[in-house]
């Protein structure tokens, strides 16, 4: 690694924090702009009203912004990544499970997301010049992304503070463009669908819910480098204001488009159905710059982190490993209109294992710990959090077991039997009271 990613991007306490609100608003504006949540409302066509997928979207919204916030307390005021975050639950060895759990749909999407901005710059090359190869469009996408991740948070900080507005101002007129063009359409095959608010409305949560889940988890790789000393109205805020209405146009934006036109392909869509040439290529550079914006941030950052502390690798072999691997993932078989169910299902399946990690992390942090860690401990390879924690793998277990039973809820249903079992199992499991040691020490400290 160079100097400027030791500095920045390493596994160590983040001190030399990079974000303010400013900052970190935009970069959650940016990282909220996917094109994940356009396939997520179109899975929803023909299961939700449109009424019922707008108060699913601010349900969900909200959700995510009150886990954001607690989970990323820890990363905040000690500075750590999660992959060190998970050692306190899961023991060193331990913390390699659920952050490769972590970076499997982190790769997925990039790859998704990578198809669909090659897509928009395939569109506008053979508009300009005739070239037409989707292929050659997307090793270079790819080659664009990783090259960027190599700049790190600077690099990031950089490229979302620019891209917000126009991100905003684009999202705001496909939104005016799809009404506008499908306008008849809405009214039969969106607006008038039945739906319901029982077991297919929170399903729907869960799907929206689903595009972020991953980010709930490793939330501490990203608030170590916002700026310490912000309240937590001002952090939830800042976490609400930001992703609400990123979700919330790009998730419409995707049930319209599929319940007009039967194509759940933004860039097919947005080619096809904009007829000024100048407009087209906007909205289209826009797809393509949407995809950076989240690739960088949501699904390269993270599993670099759990490649550098599970293999041991550097900054960037890891990013290089991630793009790689993201090539891997049959993108060009996700994207198609056969796919938007099963990749709604998808979701729903590796929620249900994301739910009771997260279930994990906060019982530990705020009831076993009391939101005190040792760091000095947290990075001692042979100290008392070497190996696995087995109650904390246990607890995971247990809860997607329950979460699996009805998948359409799988994030809701894993949280409770995954936080008890893991409460219960570190307070009476023999094997797993070496993990407590400090805490119990840092109580004892704090009464005298």
């Amino acid at each position: 690694m160079s100097g400027t990613n030791n500095e920045q991007e390493s596994l160590q306490p983040q001190e030399n924090r990079i974000m303010d609100s400013f900052s970190y608003l935009c970069m959650w504006l940016g990282g909220g702009v996917a094109i994940s949540t356009f396939a997520v409302g179109s899975s929803l066509m023909g299961v939700l009203s449109l009424f019922q997928v707008v108060v699913s979207l601010l349900v969900g919204t909200t959700i995510i912004a009150v886990v954001l916030l607690f989970n990323g307390k820890a990363g905040n005021k000690y500075g750590i990544p999660y992959p060190i975050h998970l050692r306190s639950s899961f023991g060193i060895q331990g913390a390699k499970i659920p952050g490769i759990i972590r970076a499997v749909p982190a790769l997925v999407w990039f790859g998704f997301q990578s198809w669909v901005g090659a897509g928009a710059i395939n569109v506008i090359l053979k508009q300009l010049v005739g070239f037409d190869n989707i292929i050659v469009c997307f090793i270079l996408f790819q080659l664009l992304q990783v090259i960027l991740a190599l700049y790190g948070f600077k690099g990031i900080k950089w490229l979302e503070n620019i891209g917000a507005v126009f991100l905003l101002l684009s999202l705001a007129f496909m939104f005016y463009t799809v009404f506008n063009k499908y306008g008849a359409e809405i009214s039969s095959n969106v607006i008038n669908v039945e739906g319901s608010w029982g077991l297919a409305f929170w399903g729907g949560v869960t799907v929206f819910l689903g595009g972020m889940s991953t980010l709930m988890l490793n939330i501490g790789d990203y608030s170590r480098q916002y700026k310490k000393g912000s309240g937590s109205l001002l952090t939830g805020s800042i976490y609400w204001i930001a992703l609400a209405p990123a979700m919330f146009f790009m998730g419409l934006i995707g049930l319209i488009v599929t319940g007009a036109t039967g194509n759940s392909d933004p860039v097919s869509v947005f080619s096809n159905s904009i007829e000024n040439p100048f407009l087209m290529v906007v909205t289209l550079i826009f797809i393509i710059f949407s995809q950076v914006t989240t690739n960088v941030l949501n699904n390269i950052v993270p599993p670099v982190y759990v490649f550098m502390d599970a293999f041991k690798l550097s900054y960037k072999k890891s990013v290089i490993l991630t793009g790689i691997l993201a090539s891997f993932t049959f993108p060009w078989k996700l994207v198609s209109a056969e796919s938007a169910a099963g990749l709604s299902l998808f979701v729903q399946i590796y929620s249900a294992f994301l739910g009771p990690i997260l279930a994990v992390m906060l019982v530990d942090y705020f009831f076993i710990r009391k939101q005190t860690l040792n760091l000095e401990e947290l990075y001692d390879e042979n100290g008392p959090y070497k190996g696995i924690n087995y109650a904390a793998i246990i607890a995971i277990v247990v809860g997607a077991i329950a979460a699996l039973i009805e998948v359409q809820l799988s994030w809701y249903i894993s949280l409770l039997p995954s936080g008890l079992t893991y409460y219960f199992l570190m307070k009476y499991m023999k094997s797993s009271q070496r993990f407590t040691v400090h805490s119990e020490k840092q109580a004892v400290s704090k009464v005298v």
